[in-house]
């Protein structure tokens, strides 16, 4: 059986409300059918996003002082509570029409994926039923939010490579305490290559999902506003 393609959008660094932007466009066009399912691989400049689950009261500073330590505040319609991303971060926003299996399967699936891209490194991370997201040695090393809209699954997973661990003081990332996360780099104890990461990553993503990555440098489908 032919693989199904995936689009692999690989951006750099984008700001959040512009990736948001382009992931809602992305959910409509795939609801519609005009576009195959799609994967963006990304970073952040810091930010701190709020899901549905828990929102301002998990973080430590009024707006404008974020502001003043560089950190925008932005909420979101994902799943999960407050998580901050920042640049050495991967964010990898799967943007897929769900199949048969249902949500859970489909976020066990990208927990797979992580999964195998950190053996790699000879990281062996462990699921948690009771909070999702890559655990190592009961830190948090990856996040997990979804949302869904029309049988379309968007927003995804951010894997801690070599992100400034410090900026977490300002949040309970979560619901957790700032100590309670950790990254490749803490953990390996050296410098680790985003880009190389990321590679790993997508190539895990499409084994688990039996997807054919069709790789583009930007999302050129894309409006750049």
């Amino acid at each position: 059986m032919v693989a199904a393609e995936l689009t692999v959008c690989r951006c750099g660094l984008v700001p959040y409300r512009q990736a948001l932007e382009w992931m809602r466009l992305l959910q409509q066009q795939r609801a519609r059918g005009e576009v195959c399912d799609t994967l963006l691989v990304l970073q952040h400049p810091a930010v701190v996003t709020l899901g549905m689950s828990g929102g301002r009261e998990d973080v430590l500073l009024p707006d404008e002082l974020l502001v003043e330590q560089g950190i925008q505040c932005v909420e979101t319609e994902r799943g999960g509570r407050a998580t901050l991303h920042a640049p050495g971060q991967m964010v990898a926003y799967p943007v897929m029409r769900l199949g048969e299996g249902d949500l859970h399967e489909y976020l066990w699936k990208i927990e797979a994926a992580l999964l195998q891209a950190l053996s790699g490194w000879g990281i062996a991370a462990q699921r948690s039923e009771a909070h999702p997201g890559m655990w190592v040695r009961g830190r948090k090393i990856a996040a997990l939010g979804l949302a869904v809209r029309e049988g379309v699954a968007y927003h995804g997973a951010a894997l801690n490579v070599c992100n400034d661990l410090s900026l977490y003081r300002w949040i309970h990332p979560c619901g957790l305490d700032a100590g309670q996360v950790t990254s490749m780099q803490v953990e390996l104890g050296e410098a680790v290559a985003l880009q190389a990461v990321e590679e790993a990553f997508i190539q895990a993503f499409c084994e688990v999902f039996e997807r054919k990555a069709i790789v583009r440098v930007e999302p050129v489908a894309l409006p750049l506003s």
